[in-house]
């Protein structure tokens, strides 16, 4: 099924290559299409590597290798299969990962534990591996690619290609971060989001890059959702390959250490919001605010109670600013609230306060507001001092229509 671009899509940003990874794409043909769905990045000998996966027990061969594979804290190699996510497989879908790494491994004269896979795609069905086999010694001798074509075949549903760069400066020496992305359904808190991977060229011990990338994950990968179901496979990675020649950072208060994480921390909200952009049948962007909660992580819940509900998301679909859903969904989070302090805000204008609607509320403004791409919904519990920003999507008869094909 051809599926138009998001009209929430954001252009590929420009990007500078990041010195000790290359990467490149080939065709295993994992799937009936006429594209890329092999990509594999080359890393420097002594690259760092952190994670961050999925809580789904449910999860692929691929993940629960991952997990293992970060403790050891260094990498030389990724290898990403587009199409088949290669979960529920059992001991067949782990052979063929051994299989990759093992394939890699000899390639690079290294321990296969140094190459990481990850897959996408249907669950249930095996990845093939005569074609992994094929399409790995294609990605070995492939031309150089960009980061924008990377991006591109690590997508299934996704309808653009979703990367994002920053900069920082570690004493005299400016670092580069870059990010790529694919997710546009199955997405929900409890790691992170579908595949990201995230490179630098900054010199960073692994286990301080991997206490900033779990920083960065909370507020960012673990505050967005399209559709509250999350994947088997997800995974986020990044790796630092050490070539920008700065002293290596090994501690929060190491020179340019915050400059580091803040440059992380924005990469991982740019890419957050990307995959929420390209939510499956997505028409509008949506911020949920909670402020005055017992706590963050309290506001986070109700956050998240709001938008992952059906009823928000339908209402905010058809542009009808439906606050008594809103009112619902806080009741149901689970986390303290009082319905006599509760406040309602569409676009920064308060439609209830106080547990009541206001008697001069206005909803013209409102309503405006929400025939726009962008929608601002913001919930006062007026309990604490608790906030968070959760990001979602609508949720229209665009959804129904991807998945109801998907595996057609």
């Amino acid at each position: 099924m051809d599926i138009a671009t998001s009209p929430l899509a954001k252009p590929f940003p420009a990007m500078e290559p990041v010195a000790g990874v290359t990467l490149r794409v080939a065709r295993a043909h994992y799937k009936t299409w006429d594209r890329c769905d092999l990509t594999y990045a080359e890393l420097a000998e002594g690259t760092a590597v952190a994670g961050v996966f999925t809580r789904n027990v449910c999860c692929s061969s691929e993940v629960e290798l991952g997990r293992e594979q970060v403790k050891l804290g260094h990498a030389r190699a990724l290898v990403v299969n587009a199409g088949n996510s290669n979960a529920f497989t059992g001991y067949r879908g782990r052979d063929a990962v051994e299989q990759i790494m093992a394939q890699v491994a000899a390639h690079l004269g290294c321990q296969p534990a140094e190459v990481f896979v990850s897959s996408t795609g249907v669950i249930g069905v095996p990845l093939p591996k005569d074609k992994a086999e094929a399409g790995v010694a294609a990605a070995l001798t492939a031309e150089p690619c960009s980061f924008e074509a990377a991006a591109e075949t690590i997508g299934t549903t996704d309808t653009f290609a979703k990367g994002a760069s920053a900069t920082a400066m570690i004493g005299e020496t400016k670092v580069t971060i870059n990010g790529i992305i694919k997710g546009s359904g199955m997405i929900a808190p409890d790691m992170a989001t579908m595949l990201g991977y995230i490179f630098t060229d900054a010199a960073v011990e692994p286990a301080f890059l991997q206490a900033c990338l779990s920083a960065a994950s909370e507020p960012t990968f673990n505050c967005i959702t399209v559709d509250s179901d999350t994947s088997t496979s997800d995974t986020v990675l990044a790796f630092a390959t050490g070539k920008a020649g700065n002293a290596p950072l090994a501690h929060g208060d190491d020179a340019g250490a915050d400059a580091f994480a803040a440059a992380l921390h924005d990469v991982c909200r740019q890419l957050a919001h990307l995959v929420v952009r390209d939510g499956e049948g997505a028409s509008k962007f949506i911020a949920v605010t909670v402020e005055g909660a017992v706590s963050d992580e309290s506001a986070r819940k109700v956050g998240l109670a709001i938008a992952n509900s059906p009823l928000v998301k339908t209402a905010i679909a058809g542009g009808d600013a439906n606050w008594g859903r809103v009112v619902m969904a806080v009741g149901k989070a689970g986390e303290p609230a009082d319905r006599d302090k509760l406040g309602i805000a569409f676009g920064g204008v308060w439609a209830a306060k106080d547990g009541l609607p206001l008697a001069d509320y206005d909803e013209t403004p409102v309503a405006e507001h929400l025939k726009g791409d962008e929608v601002d919904l913001t919930v006062d519990l007026g309990l604490g001092e608790g906030t968070a920003t959760v990001w979602t999507c609508d949720l229209t008869h665009g959804y129904i229509a991807i998945n109801a094909d998907y595996r057609s």
